[in-house]
């Protein structure tokens, strides 16, 4: 397994400080997904990772190489104890090579993607001393806010490299959380509608994921609230329909994707650094879709 990083993708990682502002101190949560934890009224929370997704096993005998570097903002505030809302956009910057009419051939792209704004509600909690379970469900809206026409010397870009979709979608959910004082325990089922814009539709999205954070160290606690050293497993089950081009399906898109994603976490009253890899272990995928290699995500997050 390699890692391959442009100067472009050099400079998203310099960019990409993570601030996460909670009320008091700072918990373990999932790496690739949300939390029903709750954010504190009248608090903000901002969050960054830099996500490198790369995918290189074709089966279609173009010899297709993807790698896409994402520096993913999230901001949220807390309206009550029970109200939070959240708004997420990307930095991509996609890199695809392929065969094509005797030779090597590059497209690139980045930029801005889409913006999602949702809000999530605690429906049920219940809190117990050394522990916490709530259950939040979510609902939102994508918006086309990125640029979804770009090309090149070529041509107008595949739909792979573009950095948006040009299209309203919706989506939704529920996460479930239980924390204790040595581990916590994370789920959640989503499910995204996504439409069509200028004759492409991406398929719909179908997702169960599930975290297990487990506290194996702390510092010193003579001086106050210890660090903190996390060590996380997740699993993410991730089904997408086929891409449809002018109304018809395309058979060699999307399909069922099972990953599991181990990681680590330093907690501090202030701060987080994190990581994780996703690593597949089963692509059912449809034709010749590209398959995934790996995703590995790196995050810092502060309180202030």
């Amino acid at each position: 397994m390699h890692i391959k990083l442009s100067t472009r993708r050099q400079t998203i990682f310099g960019l990409s400080l993570s601030v996460f502002l909670w009320p008091t101190y700072l918990n373990a949560a999932p790496i690739t997904f949300n939390t029903a934890l709750p954010v504190a009224k009248g608090q903000f929370l901002i969050r960054e990772q830099v996500i490198i997704n790369q995918s290189g096993d074709d089966p279609s005998g173009a010899n297709r190489d993807r790698t896409e570097t994402a520096a993913v903002t999230a901001l949220g505030y807390g309206i009550n104890r029970r109200w939070a809302v959240f708004g997420i956009i990307p930095y991509r910057d996609i890199d695809l090579n392929l065969d094509s009419g005797g030779q090597r051939v590059n497209r690139n792209n980045n930029g801005f993607g889409d913006l999602n704004v949702f809000t999530r509600y605690t429906a049920y909690k219940k809190d117990q001393p050394g522990q916490t379970f709530r259950v939040a469900p979510f609902i939102g809206l994508k918006a086309p806010t990125g640029k979804d026409n770009a090309s090149d010397n070529i041509g107008t870009l595949p739909p792979p490299v573009q950095v948006a979709t040009g299209s309203w979608d919706v989506f939704g959910g529920v996460v479930l959380t239980w924390q204790t004082l040595k581990y916590q325990a994370d789920a959640q089922i989503s499910y995204r509608i996504n439409n069509e814009a200028n004759g492409f539709q991406a398929g719909d999205i179908a997702r169960l994921d599930g975290s297990f954070q487990y506290r194996f160290w702390h510092s010193d606690m003579s001086g106050g609230v210890p660090d903190y050293l996390y060590g996380v497993l997740e699993v993410n089950l991730i089904n997408q329909d086929k891409n449809r081009v002018n109304g018809i399906d395309d058979p060699n898109t999307n399909g069922t994707r099972l990953f599991i994603s181990p990681g680590l976490q330093y907690v501090t009253k202030r701060w987080i650094a994190e990581t994780a890899v996703q690593i597949p272990i089963n692509q059912n995928l449809n034709g010749s879709a590209l398959e995934n290699d790996y995703i590995l995500r790196a995050g810092f997050r502060i309180n202030i």
